[in-house]
C-alpha cells in the first residue's frame, strides 16, 4: 500500500475529521474567552479592585535608556526589561474560563452518554423468538 493511500484513510477516518473540527472551533471559542475576559470581566475586576487595569501591571527589572548623542556617537535607546505579571494574570484568567466551560461541556456529554447507556436495549432477535416459541409452547 503506498504512503498516499495510507494517508488518505487515515485523513478520512472520523476520529481525524472530528478532532479537525474540534481545533477549529476549540481556536474561535478562545477567541471569545479572551474577548470577554479582557472586554468584559477584567474592566469589572478593575473597577472593583479601584480602577486597576491589569493587563498594564508590570515590574521593571532594567529602566529604559533614551538615546542619546548625535551622528556617529550616537547611542541607541534600549527599552525597559519588564516582567507583565498583568499579562499572565489575564491569560490565567482565560485558561480558567475555558477550563471550566470544556469541563462543563465534557460533563454533559458523558451525562448524555451514560443516559443512552442506561436505557433499556431491545432484546435480540433469538430472544424474541425464544419468548414466542414459549409463548406459543405455553398455549
Amino acid at each position: 500500500m503506498g504512503m498516499l493511500q495510507e494517508f488518505k484513510e487515515f485523513a478520512l477516518k472520523g476520529n481525524v475529521v472530528d478532532m479537525a473540527v474540534g481545533v477549529v472551533i476549540g481556536g474561535a471559542f478562545g477567541k471569545i474567552v479572551s474577548s470577554l475576559v479582557q472586554d468584559i470581566i477584567m474592566p469589572i475586576v478593575g473597577k472593583i479592585t479601584g480602577g486597576v487595569d491589569f493587563s498594564s501591571l508590570k515590574y521593571e527589572i532594567q529602566a529604559a535608556v533614551p538615546a542619546s548623542g548625535e551622528g556617529e556617537n550616537a547611542v541607541a535607546a534600549v527599552e525597559a526589561v519588564t516582567i507583565n505579571y498583568g499579562v499572565f494574570i489575564n491569560t490565567a484568567i482565560d485558561f480558567l474560563i475555558i477550563a471550566a466551560a470544556i469541563f462543563m461541556a465534557v460533563k454533559a456529554m458523558n451525562s448524555l452518554k451514560k443516559k443512552q447507556e442506561d436505557a433499556p436495549k431491545p432484546p435480540a432477535e433469538e430472544i424474541v423468538l425464544l419468548r414466542e416459541i414459549r409463548d406459543s409452547l405455553a398455549k
